[in-house]
């Protein structure tokens, strides 16, 4: 029996007390945002190679982007027809371009297949959902990535979370209670986003074999950077034939859109059948499969980007003071930890003022008291860019040395 609202006088004041007691609640927590100096907002800028371009029309040079082999800003002779896809990838958005670059990706990371997600967030979150299920478990760094995060809440397997890149409290942990669980897996970021750490692959990997478990790794900051031929961190460390599942994306240093998984293919098989961002989702726009497709051929073609972008991480860390091992020292994110959160705000703003963009990051994005900038190289930085920038932060307050 359905009720009409107009019969229902007092149901209707009610519902609409309830919506604004709502709003008053979305707005109460803005409010303590704003007194936390964490409300973000969306503003308008334009890329334009090594710099970005403000709504008030101001040109910084760019340090805060992941732009890592300059190729997102690029131009591409395509061939695609059409701006979308028109369909999910199992109905009919799966077209031949999409197959190709799969097999493409496939190959670069030497697995038996490959998969494309909408975007780098889909993969990470509908993997681990997906691969771990009920009567699983799920050991996942402290300072792992929001999307492999909200993967393990998703799924069914119980979480446990240890210290980050402690491979000791990891060990302890399997040996007090692996045979409780059907499927151990073992999720990690490969280089971390907020930090520039590298997870210890190595160290993992043989952790992993002791004990049966499935080693997760996403490669979303490393893809195209790291490793002889760019393919990421599991190749830098001589694993990739020990990682279960590398999850990567399209929109970081291959400069386009988008996320992908390789593995096996009966890995990739069950995800297609079973890993529902990927099911009910749109596939990814012909444009972004070509732009894709382009980077990958560059990347394999120039490898002089990604020497250049080794050389100006190193050069920075240098500057900084920050003495870090190879092959980390190549890594192109670099945190100056400057504590509290106005400060990192005012320095950026400082920054701003002398003509660089280096964002201010701040919680709930990394732990209270480590709001820090962080500076994102690219390839199309030019070494007088990084020499000014570095003469900047020796006149910031405390100088460069408090990361």
């Amino acid at each position: 029996m359905s009720w009409a609202v107009g019969r229902c006088p007092g149901r209707q004041v009610e519902s609409l007390n309830q919506r604004v007691r709502t709003l008053d609640h979305f707005s109460r927590q803005l409010s303590e945002l704003d007194a936390k100096g964490r409300r973000r907002e969306l503003v308008p800028r334009r890329l334009d190679g090594p710099w970005i371009v403000l709504a008030d029309g101001r040109r910084l040079i760019n340090f805060g982007g992941n732009d890592y082999l300059g190729l997102a800003t690029r131009s591409v002779d395509s061939v695609a027809t059409g701006a979308g896809s028109g369909a999910s990838p199992l109905v009919c958005g799966w077209t031949d371009a999409h197959q190709r670059l799969a097999e493409t990706l496939a190959s670069f990371e030497g697995t038996e297949s490959a998969v494309l997600f909408p975007s780098g967030y889909a993969a990470c979150s509908g993997t681990v959902a997906t691969l771990a299920g009920e009567g699983d478990l799920i050991l996942s760094d402290q300072l792992n990535h929001a999307s492999l995060i909200d993967g393990c809440r998703l799924s069914r397997a119980r979480t446990t979370v240890f210290a980050h890149r402690d491979c000791q409290e990891l060990e302890q942990i399997l040996s007090r209670c692996r045979d409780e669980f059907a499927q151990v897996w073992i999720v990690t970021d490969g280089v971390f986003s907020m930090d520039g750490h590298l997870a210890p692959l190595r160290e993992l990997c043989e952790i992993a074999e002791r004990f049966g478990a499935h080693l997760i790794v996403d490669e979303a900051h490393a893809t195209g950077v790291l490793g002889e031929t760019g393919s990421g961190l599991c190749e830098a460390l001589g694993v990739k034939d020990r990682v279960a599942v590398r999850i990567g994306t399209l929109s970081k240093a291959i400069g386009s859109q988008g996320g992908f998984v390789a593995a096996k293919r009966v890995v990739v098989d069950y995800l297609i059948n079973r890993a529902r961002s990927l099911i009910y989702s749109t596939a990814l726009s012909p444009l972004a499969v070509a732009a894709a497709e382009d980077a990958l051929r560059q990347i394999a073609s120039q490898p002089q980007r990604r020497v250049a972008l080794e050389q100006l991480a190193r050069s920075t860390r240098r500057g900084l003071g920050i003495q870090v091992d190879p092959p980390e020292d190549s890594v192109p994110i670099i945190p100056v930890i400057v504590g509290e959160d106005a400060r990192a705000v005012r320095f950026s703003q400082m920054l701003a003022g002398a003509g660089f963009y280096v964002p201010a990051i701040r919680p709930p994005t990394v732990p209270e008291g480590t709001a820090r900038l962080r500076i994102s190289l690219s390839a199309l930085h030019q070494p007088t860019m990084l020499e000014n920038l570095l003469r900047q932060f020796e006149a910031l307050p405390s100088g460069p040395g408090y990361h």
